[in-house]
């Protein structure tokens, strides 16, 4: 099983950055802090990402402190005499594995987890927590045949093309605005205004928050993240192919994915 072993930052370009961070991390180091306070990990990583490898493996208390800088994008520190507030803007990317032997739900697996164990590994990562990270996917084995065909895939050329044009409708669309220039940094009356569905795509959704038990803030997700599949393909409008993705990528959501 792979583990980091090191953190760093490093610059992808001017003012973006990426930042990989170990799981024996403390609440200091990660958010900020000190007698004198310092910036944290999340705050090096503003404009940039931070990526938390093995997240089931930090302490649980240092993954709670990220979420309230998730939603306000700057992390504020008080001292006696003095407050600092230190940016935060970053894109958190997580990947764990789904039990602690690392083969949940395969039947020929050499090693099982007992569901006490499965229950102490997957604790550690709050619903709240979860709740605030907009896209959860599950990665499945990839069979022997896939890794060895010679078939290519989409260029990633062709990706940032893609990428970059619905930025740019992003950009236009909040042109008037000083602090939203994307989609992830709308407020409830912008997603209202530019997240209008017809009566089946509302339909869609509401039976997912029914069977799913989805919170407000979901909900708000998905509606954000739907308008960004429709500005990937290029559509002024979201419709229920956009929702019905954008539900599929809140796979944690789901009830019994434990097994």
């Amino acid at each position: 099983m792979f583990k980091l072993l090191f953190s760093h930052n490093t610059p992808l370009y001017k003012g973006f950055t990426t930042s990989t961070t170990i799981y024996t991390i403390t609440n200091v180091a990660l958010v900020g802090g000190g007698s004198y306070p310092q910036p944290g990990e999340i705050s090096m990583s503003h404009n940039g990402v931070l990526f938390l490898d093995e997240l089931p493996e930090f302490k649980r208390e240092v993954l709670e402190v990220m979420r309230q800088p998730l939603e306000d994008r700057e992390v504020t520190i008080s001292r006696a005499k003095f407050t600092v507030t230190y940016p935060s803007s970053f894109m958190l990317v997580a990947s764990m594995n789904p039990s602690p032997s690392g083969y949940f739900n395969d039947p020929d697996a050499p090693v099982t987890s007992s569901p006490a164990e499965m229950q102490r590994y997957l604790s550690k990562v709050s619903g709240p927590l979860l709740d605030r990270i907009d896209i959860h996917i599950e990665v499945t084995p990839v069979p022997f045949d896939k890794l060895s065909d010679d078939r290519k895939g989409e260029s990633s050329v062709d990706i940032r093309k893609r990428v970059t044009k619905a930025r740019q409708i992003q950009t236009k669309r909040f042109e008037d605005s000083d602090k939203v220039h994307y989609n992830a940094q709308m407020n409830v009356k912008q997603i209202r205004k530019h997240c209008v569905l017809d009566e089946n795509s509302k339909q869609l959704l509401k039976t997912a928050m029914e069977r799913l038990n989805l919170s407000a803030r979901a909900y708000d997700r998905i509606l954000k993240v739907s308008r960004t599949i429709a500005d990937l393909e290029g559509i002024a409008e979201v419709n229920g192919s956009h929702i019905s993705e954008a539900i599929q990528y809140r796979s944690l959501d789901r009830e019994g994915w434990l097994g």
